[in-house]
């Protein structure tokens, strides 16, 4: 076992101890790039990266490079926009048949009820027929962050992982969506009975995992709404806001910090590591960069997003991933559209 440590020095003087112990399971790109990133963020340098769900393919990327990486947060971005345009966008999906769906969710629910887990996260993919390429989805489309990756993935998140400004270190963990068109749809939203357990087990992990890398964890706000417009319709999707403190020099163990929050809580479940192995073998594919996280790290500061919105090349097929919550209160059929209903691209 290798453990990666900093000891860094608070204003008081006491000393805080930050270590992550990897197993020899963790592959040697994975240390390679915690290595990486600590060095990075010492140094003050500022570096562009990509993490995939099972950390298995781990991308570090200039500041500025944009021949492979298109980027933008909401607050930068590295690329100048170009111009497209379509008299009308065509969109045809092909989700995987309701009867592989609900075999996932059964295996997802005998788990719950044997008290493996309290929440899953349930994600498939689906084939997409479009006209647009994914750099002109890229370019025309409205999303907090957006991600191309050259011959890979197009991705559009309107979830936040992680944010550190100051050595505060905020979450933003996304649960909870319904159709923005259906009447009162905001209320019927926050007094769902199963999305609102739900939120709450994300809010319980997510205070949890910040806890092992900050103090002072608290919820800054609790279940507001956003409204995300599409190419298929609006939706309203409930979020939370948790913050903490980290230690003074976070810089020299950015990428232990990063590395000891993943799997990001939102799109595994609780808890958070049997909840991942009974992913591994309830769904019947690999998620690769899906699930995974983009973020930016400016010399002090750091800005990322959970890789959800997404959609990637397999051959000359194009799959767009999706998925939601599965709790003991989900109906099979409810979660089998919610997957669809996500299958969008956010082009007013």
């Amino acid at each position: 076992m290798t453990t990666f440590s900093c000891c860094f020095l608070r204003r008081n003087t006491e000393h805080y101890h930050f270590s992550l112990s990897l197993t020899p399971a963790m592959n040697e790109r994975m240390q390679h790039t915690i290595n990486r990133m600590n060095e990075l963020g010492a140094k003050g340098i500022p570096f562009v990266f990509i993490i995939d769900f099972d950390f298995e393919k781990p991308l570090i990327f200039d500041y500025c490079e944009s021949t492979e990486l298109l980027w933008k947060t909401p607050g930068l971005s590295n690329f100048i926009p170009e111009n497209f345009s379509h008299d009308e966008i065509q969109w045809n999906i092909h989700p995987v048949e309701f009867q592989e769906f609900e075999n996932a969710f059964a295996k997802v629910q005998y788990h719950i009820h044997n008290g493996d887990t309290y929440l899953l996260n349930l994600t498939m993919p689906t084939k997409v027929e479009t006209n647009l390429s994914m750099r002109e989805m890229f370019h025309l489309s409205d999303a907090p962050y957006k991600i191309w990756l050259k011959n890979q993935f197009v991705c559009f998140s309107p979830e936040i992982f992680v944010r550190i400004n100051d050595g505060i270190i905020s979450s933003f963990p996304m649960k909870g969506t319904i159709d923005a068109n259906i009447e009162n749809a905001e209320q019927q939203l926050l007094n769902d009975e199963k999305e609102v357990a739900e939120h709450h087990t994300i809010v319980d992990l997510i205070r949890n995992d910040l806890s092992m890398v900050a103090t002072d964890v608290k919820v800054e706000r609790f279940r507001y709404v956003d409204r995300i417009s599409t190419n298929q319709n609006d939706l309203l999707q409930m979020s939370s806001e948790i913050s903490g403190k980290l230690p003074e020099n976070y810089q020299q163990s950015i990428g232990t910090i990063l590395a000891q929050l993943l799997p990001a809580g939102s799109i595994c479940g609780a808890p958070k590591t049997k909840t991942v192995e009974i992913i591994r073998d309830a769904e019947t594919y690999k998620r690769g960069y899906y699930t995974g996280i983009f973020g930016v790290f400016d010399g002090r500061n750091l800005d990322s997003c959970v890789l959800i919105r997404y959609m990637e090349h397999d051959g000359d097929q194009l799959n767009f991933k999706s998925g939601g919550g599965i709790t003991f209160l989900s109906d099979c059929h409810a979660e089998y559209n919610e997957l669809i209903q996500k299958v969008y691209v956010p082009i007013a």
